[in-house]
């Protein structure tokens, strides 16, 4: 288990970020800026069993790996997240549950019934470029910044945002850079998750399905 911190930062332009232009985050950059394709689908039961336990079951395909994640909802304030994170590569897309078993996710498993009954629920579609940075202080964030989209049955929203998130080193520290990179770019502080701007797609399609009935 690893406790996973970030502060997530939503692009208020449609507009594509060049980072290479930015020369403070060049001179603090640990190698080159890396590319990479991400797609993700979150599984849960239609009564949605694990969101109401606060847990997130997540499979994704970056190019050829594939990794299988569970989170819970963790804390969120002002931009700045922190969650239990459990990930494993795993050799395709089907579920090791020897290690999911390592997570909360262990008394569902259990439940034969209601592991049975999970679903694809939501998928998320996004270009990732991520820059390793080490701060002046020596702490080393990660930050990714993301393009794509979040989709659920036929609605969908736009994925535009910049994630810090901490591998080694000072909190406070993310909370400074986000600073500074707001200063240079149209970027907000936000609270919102993208499992959880799917979870609004899924009720918005349960209310059309309703709506329709």
């Amino acid at each position: 288990m690893a406790l996973e911190q970030e502060v997530k930062l939503l692009v208020s332009s449609d507009n594509k970020i060049d980072l290479s232009l930015l020369p403070f985050l060049l001179a603090i950059a640990d190698g080159k800026l890396l590319s990479n394709h991400l797609v993700s689908t979150y599984f849960d039961t239609d009564s949605l069993t694990l969101s109401q336990q606060g847990l997130g079951l997540r499979m994704r395909q970056i190019n050829e790996q594939f990794l299988q994640t569970v989170k819970t909802s963790g804390k969120v304030k002002d931009g700045f997240h922190q969650r239990e994170e459990w990930e494993y590569e795993i050799e395709g897309p089907k579920w090791d549950l020897a290690s999911l078993r390592l997570t909360p996710l262990k008394k569902i498993i259990d439940e034969t019934e209601c592991w049975s009954q999970l679903t694809p629920l939501f998928t998320t579609d996004f270009l990732r470029e991520t820059l390793q940075l080490t701060l002046e202080d020596g702490s080393q964030v990660e930050l990714a910044y993301d393009r794509g989209e979040v989709r659920s049955g036929e609605l969908k929203a736009a994925i535009h945002e910049i994630e810090l998130e901490l591998k080694t080193g000072d909190s406070d520290q993310l909370g400074l850079l986000a600073n500074t990179l707001c200063q240079h770019l149209p970027l907000s502080p936000s609270d919102i998750s993208k499992a959880q701007m799917g979870y609004e797609l899924v009720a918005k399609n349960r209310e059309n399905e309703t709506r329709d009935d």
